[in-house]
């Protein structure tokens, strides 16, 4: 809608917290409109361009702000979901595959969200999503042929995705944010999941502003706050040292019932070993070889980490593998990580490999066919484990719900030991603050020697 009715207000200081930003005030019509501009010159002459527009009698629209002059040139504009393919192909030669999962997943969510009207019938949220994460988003998708519905749905984005600096409005960046905020059926999206999409909205907005296609970034201006995300472990999941043996006993008895020399859950106890007995990550058990390994015959051993494999949807790889090698997490590709081990998982190394043998690439922990152990089966197995060391109630508790819990059970028991936290830190992989925050936890029993010590203060009082 076009209107002639224009008012303006003197610019003013805009309301970014972190950096000096000016705003930009006038009404088309009953519509209220704003941009905020990080330079008082360029606010300035903003507004003197919407000031010599409305003196020469140029009509305004109403949903964009601008006059009819301007609107050419914000046409010209690449639009968003063009600007987010070429965010995407700036970052995917060199981001890792779970990277890569992580921004089509979020610009799948926020790209549908900005659109210059409503997705017409017989474009669903599901097929916009689709559409986005299995044929545009990914740069080698977007040579795949397209079903006749997906093809419609990227038609349609294409003609209704908003020029990237209409993003800068805050309504919708809100629309964003709201669309991150809430799963695909309606349900409020867990914090950890909006936290992630809303890093990766961050990022794309703060591109935009580098290549001086947006000018500011609208997140700077909203009253939003996710909700926050609780880094701490839960005491509650930290298994002790007798719980842990006992769970990895009962690994050893998964799948007795299939035909072969060996159970499925045999193949993996010393998987989960690495996990408790050096707080290995599990993409660094899957990437663990026997040159990385000092195994003497008594006494402690060594690891040498130096590959890690996580495990993502070949989707996201080069590789066409699930399983692409990387360096470890939060180093440099080519350093390393030095974990003393106990004579206990010495012990359980040695036996898998006399029993099992090692991979042609010398991986210790393989499928019996050959592959990288999977993470599907990593959980099923240990699952089962549970329900046969853990007494019925302990199996409904968060206790060792997941295998990485090992590696919490693993931390915390280094720290109650009195291990230095910086040693700690350094055996982990991770840095004293992180780990501080994070993984610093007591056993199941220190409540009990915490209440013995103030009985016997009590006491002496």
């Amino acid at each position: 809608m076009k209107s002639y009715d224009v008012k303006f207000w003197t610019v003013r200081p805009g309301k970014a917290k972190t950096k000096r930003t000016y705003e930009v005030r006038w009404k088309v019509g009953h519509s209220p409109q704003s941009r905020t501009i990080g330079n008082r010159t360029q606010a300035d002459n903003f507004l003197s361009e919407l000031r010599q527009a409305a003196r020469k009698g140029e009509a305004f629209d109403t949903e964009t702000g601008l006059p009819d002059s301007m609107t050419v040139t914000a046409s010209r504009e690449r639009s968003w979901l063009v600007f987010c393919l070429a965010y995407i192909d700036m970052k995917w030669p060199s981001a890792a595959p779970k990277t890569r999962d992580a921004l089509t997943d979020a610009l799948a969510t926020v790209i549908p969200a900005v659109t210059s009207e409503p997705a017409p019938d017989g474009i669903d949220p599901a097929t916009l999503r689709e559409a986005l994460r299995h044929f545009a988003l990914a740069p080698a998708s977007r040579e795949l042929d397209r079903p006749p519905a997906i093809a419609a749905a990227l038609r349609w984005l294409e003609k209704a995705s908003l020029p990237v600096s209409m993003i800068n409005k805050p309504q919708h960046a809100r629309a964003a944010l709201d669309a991150i905020s809430v799963q695909q059926n309606g349900k409020a999206a867990a914090a950890t999941t909006i936290a992630r999409k809303r890093s990766v909205f961050a990022n794309v907005i703060r591109y935009a502003v580098e290549l001086d296609e947006m000018p500011s970034s609208p997140l700077d201006r909203l009253s939003w706050t996710p909700p926050k995300v609780s880094e701490v472990v839960d005491r509650r999941v930290v298994v002790n040292p007798r719980q842990a043996r006992e769970l990895l006993t009962a690994v050893t008895y998964v799948g007795q019932q299939r035909r072969g020399p060996h159970a499925r859950g045999q193949r993996l106890m010393a998987f989960y070993a690495c996990m408790y007995y050096a707080a290995l990550r599990p993409a660094e058990v899957v990437g663990l070889r026997r040159q990385d390994c000092t195994l003497p015959r008594s006494g402690w051993g060594r690891l040498i980490l130096e590959k890690s494999r996580p495990e993502v949807n070949r989707r996201w790889t080069d590789s066409d593998s699930a399983h692409d090698e990387r360096g470890l997490k939060h180093r440099a590709v080519t350093e390393t990580r030095r974990v003393p081990i106990p004579p206990e998982l010495v012990a359980i190394l040695r036996a898998h490999i006399d029993t099992f043998g090692v991979a042609p690439d010398g991986r210790i922990f393989s499928s019996d066919r050959g592959h990288p152990v999977a993470s599907t089966a990593i959980s099923d197995v240990w699952a089962e484990a549970r329900t046969l060391a853990l007494t019925p109630e302990q199996v409904i508790s968060p206790l060792a719900g997941r295998p990485y819990d090992l590696r919490h059970a693993a931390v915390s028991l280094w720290l109650a030991a009195g291990v230095p936290p910086p040693r700690v830190a350094e055996r982990a992989g991770h840095s004293v603050e992180v780990l501080l925050r994070v993984y610093a936890k007591c056993l199941d029993d220190g409540d009990d020697t915490a209440n013995t010590r103030i009985d016997g203060a009590l006491r002496d009082g």
